[in-house]
C-alpha cells in the first residue's frame, strides 16, 4: 500500500489538533504551522497525481481490512484531481487570511481552516458511502465555524440558515444510506456498483429511491435547484476569504454526483440510471439561469459574486449531465477553472472593501484591474480559461436533441454575466458612492464600520495565485486536456475502479 494516501486527510488533522490545542494563545505560530501544512498538502497531492499518470488506480486499506468490510480509500486521476486543485486553493487562501489579518479577526481560524480541508480531502478519497457521510459532517462542521468567524448579527443569521440547510442534507444522507443498505447490502461504493447490476425487479423502486435522496444531498452540497436557496445569504455575509475556500464546498457536491453516478448508478445501472442522467441536465439549467437572474440583479458586490458561483454550478451541472467523455472532460476543466475564478472574485472583493471602508469610493489601478480580471474569468469571457471551458461544454453538446436550449441558455446567460458584472463594477469604480449609503458587509459585530485602510502587499500578492493559476490553466490548456482526457475516461471505465477496490475476481 502507499502509506502517502492518507496523508492529505491525516497531516491537516494532525496539524490543526496541536493547534488547538497548544497554539491557541500564539497567532504567530498558527499562522507558521498552517503555511507549512499547507505547503506540504500542495506537495503531497502533486506526488500523488503523478503516480496516477500511468493509469492505476491505488487503494489504501485503513487497518489492512479487505473491502468491503474494512474501510477503504481510493486514489485515482479524479480524487488526485480534486487533491491538487484544493491544495493550490488553500494555499491562496491561507496567504490571504495572513497578509489581510483576516485570522486574527476571530479564535482558532487556522485549526477550523485545517480540520475543513481534512473533510474536504477525505470526501475526495473515500471509497465508501458512509465515510463520505462522514467527511460531509467534519467539513461541515469546520465550515460553521468559518462562517461565523469575526461575528456580527447578519453572519450570524446567514450561518443559522446555512446549518438548518444542511442539517435537513446530513438527515437526507442517513435515510439514502440506510435505503441503500437495505436493497445492495452493501456502503463500499465499488460494491455497491456490482449489486445493481444484479439488484431484483422488484427492489428497483426502493433503489430508485435511495439514488433520488442522495442526488438530492448532493444537489444541496452543489447548490443546484431547488435546494440552492442557501447559497447565497451565505456567501455573501461569509468573510471574504472563507467564501474563496467555500469555493471548493459546491465541487465537493458536484464530484459526488461525478463518481456516484458514474460509477454506482451509471450506465451498468440501467433504468435507474438512465433515470438520474435525465434529471440532471434541466437541473443544470435551471440553476444556471436562477444564478444568472442573481447576478444582472444584486445590489452588492458579494452578492452578486454569490449568485456567480450559482451560475457556475449551473454550467458544470450541464457538463456533467452529459455522461459522455467529451461531457466529463469539460466538466472537469470548467470545475478547476471555476474553482479558481470563484475565489479570486472574492479575495477581490475583500481587497475592495478593506480599501473602501464603508461610504469610501473604491481604488482603482490594481485592485481594479484585478477585479476586472475576476469579472472576465467568471463571466466566461476571452482570454482567460473560462471561454474556453464554455466552449468545451458548447461542443461536447453538439448532435443531442437538447443542443439548442443548451447553447441558448450557456450564451444568454454568459451575456447576463457580463452586462451585470459591467453595471456593479461601473457602480464600484467608476462612481463615487452616495453618502449615505452603508455596506452591511464592513459592519462589525457591534455594527461599527471598519475603518478603511491601506493594502497590504501580501494580501496582494496571495489574490494573484488564484489568477496565476487561471492563466496557466488558459495558456497549458493543450496538455492539461490531454490529462482531463484520460482522467474522464479512467472515470468511465469503473471496473478498474471495481476491481482495484475487491480485486482481480471482482468483475467475474
Amino acid at each position: 500500500m502507499n502509506h502517502w494516501i492518507i496523508a492529505p486527510v491525516l497531516l491537516p488533522a494532525m496539524f490543526a489538533a496541536v493547534m488547538a490545542m497548544a497554539m491557541r494563545h500564539d497567532l504567530l505560530l498558527q499562522r507558521v504551522f498552517s503555511v507549512a501544512a499547507i505547503v506540504a498538502l500542495v506537495m503531497i497531492a502533486t506526488g500523488l497525481f503523478v503516480t496516477t499518470l500511468d493509469g492505476t488506480v491505488q487503494t489504501y486499506k485503513l487497518g489492512n481490512w479487505d473491502a468491503p468490510f474494512g474501510i477503504v480509500l481510493v486514489l485515482d486521476r479524479l480524487s488526485a484531481l480534486m487533491l491538487v486543485m484544493t491544495s493550490l486553493l488553500a494555499f491562496g487562501v491561507v496567504l490571504y487570511a495572513v497578509g489581510s489579518d483576516w485570522d486574527s479577526r476571530g479564535r482558532h481560524f487556522h485549526a477550523l481552516f485545517l480540520f475543513q480541508l481534512m473533510g474536504v480531502n477525505g470526501a475526495f478519497l473515500t471509497g465508501d458511502a458512509f465515510n463520505l457521510f462522514v467527511f460531509f459532517e467534519v467539513l461541515l462542521i469546520a465550515s460553521y465555524g468559518l462562517m461565523i468567524h469575526g461575528g456580527g448579527g447578519m453572519r450570524l443569521r446567514a450561518g443559522l440558515q446555512y446549518v438548518v440547510m444542511n442539517l435537513v442534507g446530513s438527515t437526507l444522507f442517513l435515510f439514502a444510506m440506510g435505503t441503500l443498505y437495505a436493497v445492495t447490502g452493501t456502503l463500499n461504493m465499488a460494491d455497491m456498483a456490482l449489486r445493481v447490476r444484479d439488484i431484483a425487479p422488484g427492489n428497483e423502486a426502493l433503489l430508485l429511491v435511495g439514488g433520488a435522496l442522495l442526488l438530492i444531498v448532493f444537489g444541496i452540497k452543489a447548490a443546484a435547484f431547488p435546494v440552492h436557496l442557501w447559497l447565497p445569504g451565505t456567501y455573501a455575509n461569509a468573510p471574504l476569504p472563507v467564501t474563496a475556500l467555500f469555493a471548493i464546498m459546491t465541487k465537493v457536491g458536484a464530484y459526488a454526483i461525478l463518481r456516484m453516478y458514474t460509477l454506482v448508478f451509471g450506465a451498468d445501472a440501467g433504468a435507474v440510471g438512465d433515470f438520474f442522467a435525465g434529471i440532471l441536465l434541466p437541473v443544470g439549467i435551471l440553476t444556471l439561469v436562477i444564478g444568472a437572474t442573481g447576478v444582472i440583479g444584486a445590489k452588492l458586490l458579494p452578492r452578486q459574486a454569490s449568485f456567480s458561483v450559482l451560475a457556475s454550478m449551473g454550467t458544470l451541472l450541464i457538463a456533467i449531465s452529459l455522461f459522455s467523455e467529451a461531457g466529463t472532460t469539460a466538466a472537469l476543466y470548467y470545475m478547476v477553472h471555476s474553482t479558481f475564478a470563484a475565489a479570486l472574485l472574492f479575495l477581490v472583493l475583500d481587497l475592495v472593501q478593506d480599501s473602501q471602508g464603508v461610504t469610501i469610493r473604491a481604488p482603482g489601478g490594481l485592485v481594479a484591474s484585478l477585479f476586472f480580471a475576476a469579472a472576465i474569468a467568471v463571466a466566461g469571457m476571452p482570454p482567460l480559461s473560462g471561454f474556453l471551458g464554455k466552449l468545451l461544454v458548447l461542443d461536447a453538446s453538439r448532435g443531442l436533441p437538447e443542443t439548442p436550449l443548451i447553447w441558448a441558455v450557456i450564451l444568454t446567460t454568459s451575456l447576463m454575466l457580463i452586462v451585470g458584472f459591467g453595471l456593479r463594477g461601473s457602480r464600484y469604480f467608476w462612481k463615487p458612492l452616495d453618502p449615505n449609503f452603508t455596506n452591511p458587509a464592513n459592519l462589525d459585530a457591534d455594527g461599527e464600520p471598519h475603518p478603511a485602510h491601506p493594502i497590504k502587499p501580501l494580501a496582494v500578492t496571495a489574490a494573484f495565485v488564484p489568477l496565476v493559476l487561471l492563466i496557466m490553466l488558459t495558456v497549458a490548456a493543450g496538455p492539461i486536456m490531454e490529462v482531463l482526457q484520460d482522467t474522464a475516461l479512467q472515470l468511465r471505465e469503473t471496473g478498474i475502479y471495481i476491481e482495484a477496490v475487491l480485486g482481480p475476481q471482482a468483475e467475474g
